[in-house]
C-alpha cells in the first residue's frame, strides 16, 4: 500500500487493561439483554429479572419536564443540585419521618449509582474494610472491589437482615472501616426492624464504623412504616433515589444525606465526576413529592403482586428464602430444581420466555441455590409468569 511503511503494518496495537475491569458482571443485566434480543425477535417474555417500574413518572413530573423543554435552557446546575430540589427533599424528611435534615446536607445525585460513587470515594481510602450483607445489591461489591476496597461479606443465612452481632463478629475478626445494608434490602425484601436498626447503627458508632444506609426502596414496605437510620445516628450517610417508589428510574435522579464533614469532600468529588447532576430530572423531580395519590396506586398493585407470588411460588417448588416485607422482589430457593440458578435462568428465559435473575448476583458464595423474581410489573403479566413457569415445569 502507497505511502505506509509495510514494518508499521506488523506492529500490534497496544490496549492498557486495569485490573479494575475484571468485576463480576451485573448479570440481572445480562439477561435483561438477552430478553430484549428475544423481544425483538418478536418472542413475548415476560421480564422479572429488574427492578424497574412497569408504570412511567407521576404525571406531575413529565409535565414539569416538558415545560423546562420549552423553555430551553437545560444546562449545569450546582454540584450539590439545584437549590429547590434539595429544600423539597429536606421537606420531605420533616413529612415522612418527623425529621429535621437542612438542605446543606443533601446532595442530589445522577441516580443512586453515583452517589454509591462519591460515598465510597469520600469515606474510604483502598484497603480499607467495608461489611455488606450476603445476599446484597452486587453494585456494592463491584464498585468497591474497583476502588480497591476490601470488602467482607456477611452471609446472612437463616437471617433475614444484618443485625448488631454480625458486626461485632466481623469487627473483632479484623476492624472495619465502613458498614452499608439496605432495609428494604435488594434482592431479599427484608425489613430491619426499628429497634434492630437502632441497635446496629449504635453498636457501628461504638466501634468507630462508618455506616452507609440504602434507603432507595423506602416507600415500598408493607408490614412497617419506613424507619430512616438517620433517627438513630448523626454520623449516618443514607442514599436514596427516585428510581422506585417515583418510578423514575431512566430519568436518573437519586440523593444522599451526608455529615456535615462529608458534604464538600463530596461536592469536590463530584465537581470532577459527573459537574451536576442533569437539571432537566432534577426539575422533574420537584414535583414527584407532590404525586402520592398517583404513586399509592401503584404501590398497592405491587401489593397485588406480591400476594399472588407469595402464594404460587411455594407451590411451583420455589420457597421463599427470605420474609417478602419490601421492594418489589421475591427472593427464592430452587435447589427444588436446580443446584445453578445461572443455567436455570437461562433455561426458563429460552423455553419458557419468563426472565428472572440468578442469585449469583447478590451471594457468589451460595448463589448457585437462589433467585430473584420482581414483581414491578402488571398484575396480568405476573399471572401469565406464573403460568408459563407452571407449564414448562411439567
Amino acid at each position: 500500500m502507497a505511502g505506509i511503511d509495510p514494518g508499521v503494518m506488523d506492529l500490534k496495537m497496544v490496549v492498557s487493561l486495569s485490573r479494575r475491569g475484571e468485576v463480576e458482571p451485573f448479570h440481572a443485566m445480562d439477561i435483561l439483554a438477552e430478553a430484549n434480543r428475544l423481544k425483538a425477535t418478536g418472542v413475548p417474555v415476560v421480564s422479572m429479572a429488574v427492578g424497574q417500574p412497569s408504570d412511567p413518572a407521576p404525571v406531575g413530573v413529565r409535565e414539569a419536564a416538558a415545560n423546562a423543554l420549552k423553555l430551553g435552557r437545560i444546562g449545569y446546575t450546582d454540584a450539590l443540585g439545584l437549590a429547590d430540589l434539595r429544600k423539597a427533599i429536606a421537606g420531605h424528611y420533616g413529612d415522612h419521618y418527623g425529621i429535621d435534615i437542612p438542605p446543606g446536607r443533601i446532595a442530589v445525585t445522577t441516580g443512586s449509582s453515583a452517589a454509591f460513587n462519591l460515598a465510597f470515594l469520600a469515606m474510604f481510602d483502598p484497603g480499607d474494610r467495608v461489611a455488606i450483607a450476603a445476599p446484597g445489591y452486587p453494585a456494592y461489591r463491584n464498585i468497591m472491589a474497583a476502588l480497591g476496597i476490601e470488602i467482607v461479606e456477611i452471609e446472612l443465612g437463616s437471617d433475614a437482615y444484618l443485625h448488631a452481632e454480625h458486626l461485632k463478629t466481623a469487627h473483632a475478626e479484623k476492624p472495619l472501616k465502613g458498614v452499608l445494608f439496605a432495609s428494604p434490602a435488594n434482592p431479599t425484601g427484608a425489613v430491619i426492624p426499628a429497634d434492630e436498626l437502632a441497635a446496629l447503627v449504635r453498636t457501628a458508632e461504638e466501634l468507630g464504623i462508618a455506616v452507609i444506609s440504602d434507603e432507595i426502596y423506602h416507600r415500598l414496605a408493607y408490614a412497617a412504616p419506613d424507619t430512616t437510620a438517620l433517627a438513630y445516628g448523626s454520623g449516618v450517610t443514607v442514599i436514596n433515589s427516585f428510581s422506585k417508589y417515583y418510578c423514575m428510574t431512566g430519568w436518573r435522579i437519586g440523593w444522599m444525606v451526608l455529615p456535615e464533614e462529608l458534604v464538600r469532600p463530596v461536592e469536590r468529588i463530584a465537581q470532577s465526576l459527573y459537574i451536576s447532576p442533569p437539571e432537566l430530572s432534577q426539575i422533574a423531580a420537584i414535583e414527584a413529592f407532590k404525586a402520592t395519590q398517583e404513586l399509592e396506586a401503584v404501590k398497592a398493585r405491587y401489593a397485588w403482586n406480591r400476594e399472588l407470588l407469595m402464594k404460587r411460588l411455594p407451590e411451583l417448588g420455589f420457597p421463599l428464602a427470605a420474609p417478602m416485607d419490601g421492594a418489589f422482589y421475591a427472593f427464592c430457593d430452587v435447589t427444588r430444581h436446580t443446584n445453578d440458578s445461572m443455567a436455570f435462568a437461562r433455561k426458563m428465559l429460552a423455553e419458557a420466555h419468563v426472565a428472572a435473575t440468578p442469585g449469583r448476583d447478590f451471594d457468589p458464595l451460595a448463589g448457585h441455590r437462589t433467585m430473584r423474581f420482581s414483581y414491578a410489573g402488571s398484575h396480568d403479566d405476573m399471572v401469565e409468569a406464573m403460568a408459563r413457569i407452571e407449564r414448562w415445569l411439567k
